[in-house]
């Protein structure tokens, strides 16, 4: 059920991957989503398709936990690739009342679809080699310039995210261990129409809220009796610094984006 949901999970390795700082990590990651947002042609696509599929295998992650962590996705893949099916223009391939399909709908389709996937695995990357503090450290650093100029507490805000993807598990851990003590009480979540299983998930919803308050709660004494304050004069166990491996792989990013960015002035007809 949703227990194979994989989404915010830290898979410990000695891959090229998992020993990039973290801070280069959430750059490069941005950078590679940029590109995929810039591709125009199918030849652009194919070539971002490749550089994806190379940096899952350079993380020598098992191939069962980057299925895990798609599958939850592919709904909005499915969605998102019908709602551009109807978006083209030229002759009508097939037309039902205001809706039509045309060739250049399909296209639209199978690209965003294609788009989207890649998105998805670019940002698993990054949970899957990057540990829960690290990406706190990472996202409190690159944003330090904002707390000198705007005095904003980015050690709260880099907090707040890492908890909230640490957390995701496990709430989807405790909606699977509802779902199943109601449907041992004879609850039939699975069939019916679709306002009967949205009726039939309001009592799911409502001790969900219930323990993930109580959740929070004791993460916040928890701190508390560790004495979190957080905030400045705030030292790390492990110091982060940038090596020679960090700079090689900007610079083949870099590399990447000119090439992508070439392929989209010189390349045949945009899509």
């Amino acid at each position: 059920m949703l227990s194979g949901v994989t989404i915010g999970q830290y898979y410990p390795g000695n891959s090229v991957i998992h020993k990039l700082d973290a801070r280069m990590k959430i750059v490069l990651t941005i950078a590679l989503m940029v590109c995929v947002f810039l591709c125009k042609s199918y030849i652009a696509l194919g070539v971002c398709f490749v550089s994806t599929v190379l940096i899952v295998l350079l993380s020598r992650l098992n191939l069962k936990v980057i299925i895990k962590g798609i599958k939850p996705i592919l709904l909005i893949i499915l969605i998102t690739a019908i709602l551009n099916l109807f978006y083209g223009e030229g002759e009508p391939i097939f037309k039902f009342w205001v809706f039509k399909i045309t060739e250049s709908g399909i296209n639209n389709a199978v690209f965003m679809a294609f788009r989207v996937l890649l998105l998805v695995l670019i940002g698993l990357m990054l949970t899957y080699t990057t540990t829960p503090n690290r990406l706190t450290d990472a996202i409190e650093s690159l944003l330090k310039p904002l707390n000198t100029v705007f005095k904003l507490d980015v050690h709260s805000f880099a907090m707040t995210m890492t908890i909230a993807l640490r957390f995701i598990p496990t709430l989807v851990e405790e909606v699977d261990k509802i779902m199943s003590a109601q449907k041992s009480r004879g609850a039939d979540m699975e069939s019916g129409g679709a306002l009967k299983r949205v009726k039939a998930i309001v009592p799911v919803l409502i001790p969900l809220f219930v323990s993930s308050f109580r959740r929070a709660s004791e993460l916040a004494y928890a701190m508390d009796c560790r004495c979190y304050r957080g905030g400045e004069g705030r030292t790390k166990l492990n110091e982060m610094h940038l090596r020679g491996r960090d700079w090689a792989a900007l610079v083949l990013v870099l590399i990447y984006i000119a090439g992508i960015i070439l392929m989209r002035i010189f390349l045949e007809k945009n899509i």
